[in-house]
């Protein structure tokens, strides 16, 4: 299942090149940063990182390169539908909670380790 995520990612995300190399090559580090940590809340930090690897600037900047890396591990931990365990794992365990499993509550929940990760990955 990894590699054929891993192969539609290539195949599609070569695609996506058209439109993303313009958009993160505008970007500073600090946009860089929180954009790809927005963006990984929604979809899974391999394709986020790939698709900035397509980004002439971004292979030439460590600076940038990290800002982007950075933000995809930060904010990969405040989604519970990008990658295929959490759904499965909410399916498991749901019957150990009561009122159900809250998005809302997962994403609040969440929210005080990712700001600790924000504040590691940009301010030390």
């Amino acid at each position: 299942m990894v590699g054929l995520f891993l192969a539609g990612l290539v195949t599609h995300g070569g695609l996506q090149g058209w439109w993303v190399a313009p958009v993160l090559s505008r970007l500073d580090e600090w946009p860089l940063f929180f954009s790809s940590l927005l963006l990984s809340t929604f979809n899974d930090n391999a394709s986020i990182t790939f698709l900035a690897s397509m980004v002439p600037t971004m292979m030439e900047s460590p600076t940038l390169q990290q800002a982007i890396v950075a933000g995809a591990i930060t904010g990969g931990g405040l989604t519970v539908i990008a990658n295929a365990p959490n759904p499965a794992g909410q399916v498991l365990l749901a019957r150990f909670f009561k009122e159900g499993i809250s998005p809302i509550r997962l994403f609040l929940g969440a929210l005080p380790p990712t700001l600790v990760a924000v504040a590691c990955f940009r301010l030390l």
